[in-house]
Order: structure tokens, then C-alpha cells, then sequence
């Protein structure tokens, strides 16, 4: 069982499409996938209860199938920072609380690829005390990145790869994801940025998506690798 928390150096970062895509990658290789978005913010009233578009899709590339609720177990309506959504639901998120929660999903649904998505970036915060990146720590996660390509992406990957090496914790690859039109067709630009990244930031590249029209697993699973799968022996 391998596990990778997922993170990006922004919001729309392209964090969900590159996590779809790597359980998709490791589906057509045979293996069994759950993906996690244990905290979304900006979902919509349905009759089935709240459910947001991001762990919508991390269900559906969840093999064999999942309950939403193990997919996304703390929903919020306001597509607002999540400790600013807990308080107006009355709710206060605490990384014990989820340690303990996704430690008993991943006991009683052991997976050969497991993926944590975040939300926003690395240091959002989740009370007053404790930050998003304070839940892979708790758990010793090794962590992939997701760049999103566009002006300033330089400094925002930099500076995320060193707060997660700061933590303690191993960068086990990033991908890039182009975010920004505009910035996709100054393609030696683009060039030169990539080239930087490769060359600083710490990780393995994993794979670099264009900027897709329509995007979707299928359309960028050519351009993604799967990171070497290391097991899981403690959380």
C-alpha cells in the first residue's frame, strides 16, 4: 500500500486533474486506487447532502468502487479557506481528528496507490494552531507537488518545496501544470521556466500537463508517470 499526499503551490493549482489522472495511470496498470479529499470547501446542496466537484472526481477514479462520504468526509458549502468554512458550519478541524479517520479508512481499505488531496496549499490553515500540511507530517506522508505553470510559479514552488522539506518531510516528485493560456504560448519561456524548476526544486519531475481546453484524466494521463510506490508501514 503506497500513499502520497497531494499539494499544490496554489488554489487552482491543477491539483485535483493531476491526482485523477495518477489513480487513472495506475488503474490502466492493473493496480487498485483510492483518492481522498478528506477537506472540501466550495460544494454545492444536493439531496444526497453537500458533495463538491473535487472529490467527485477523485470517487470516480477510486477502484474499486468508494462511498463519498470515505472520499470527503468534511464538506463545506462556501468556497472559502476551510478553517473559515468550519467556523461558520460551527465545526473546528482538528488533525487528530483526521488522522484518526483516514488511519481507520486506510486500515479497512488498503489500496495499492492512495492519493491525499489537500486543499489549497501547503500552509492553509485548519484552526487557529494547526495547518494543512500538519495532517501529512502527523502521518509521514511523502508528498507530490503541483506546479501551476503561470507568472510567479518560480517563487510559489520554491518556496512550497523548501516549507515541506522544512517539515520534515520527502518531495517525492512535482508535476507541472499549465494554468494560464497566455503563459502556454510564450512556449520557450515556458521552456526556460520548467528548466529552473527541474533544476531547483528537489523532486523528480513526474510529468508536465499543457493547458487543455477541456481537461480531464484521459487527456492528460500521456504526459504523467507515476512516482516510485514505497509502502506504507506506520502512520
Amino acid at each position: 500500500m503506497s500513499v502520497f499526499f497531494v499539494t499544490g503551490t496554489d488554489t487552482d493549482a491543477g491539483k485535483t486533474l493531476v491526482t485523477s489522472t495518477l489513480l487513472a495511470t495506475a488503474s490502466a496498470q492493473g493496480l487498485t486506487t483510492l483518492g481522498l479529499k478528506p477537506i472540501a470547501s466550495g460544494s454545492r446542496v444536493t439531496p444526497e447532502g453537500l458533495r463538491n466537484s473535487d472529490a467527485l472526481a477523485l470517487q470516480v477514479q477510486s477502484m474499486p468502487p468508494v462511498s463519498y462520504a470515505t472520499v470527503n468526509p468534511w464538506a463545506f458549502e462556501p468556497a472559502i479557506a476551510p478553517h473559515l468554512a468550519a467556523s461558520e458550519a460551527g465545526q473546528v478541524l482538528k488533525v487528530s481528528n483526521m488522522v484518526a479517520t483516514l488511519g481507520t479508512t486506510l486500515a479497512q481499505t488498503p489500496r495499492d496507490l492512495t492519493l491525499i488531496e489537500g486543499a489549497g496549499g501547503w500552509r492553509v490553515p485548519l484552526n487557529d494552531r494547526e495547518d494543512i500540511c500538519d495532517l501529512p507530517h502527523a502521518m509521514h506522508l511523502p508528498v507530490i507537488l503541483v506546479v501551476g505553470l503561470k507568472l510567479g510559479c518560480l517563487n510559489h514552488a520554491r518556496l512550497s518545496a523548501e516549507a515541506i522539506a522544512a517539515d520534515g518531510l520527502t518531495l517525492a516528485g512535482w508535476v507541472g501544470s499549465v494554468v494560464d493560456p497566455a503563459f502556454a504560448i510564450e512556449s520557450t519561456r515556458l521552456a526556460d521556466n520548467l528548466e529552473i524548476l527541474k533544476r531547483t526544486l528537489p523532486g523528480p519531475c513526474l510529468g508536465v500537463i499543457p493547458y487543455l481546453e477541456a481537461p480531464s484524466p484521459e487527456a492528460a494521463k500521456p504526459y504523467l508517470s507515476l512516482p516510485p510506490l514505497p509502502t506504507l508501514e506506520t502512520l
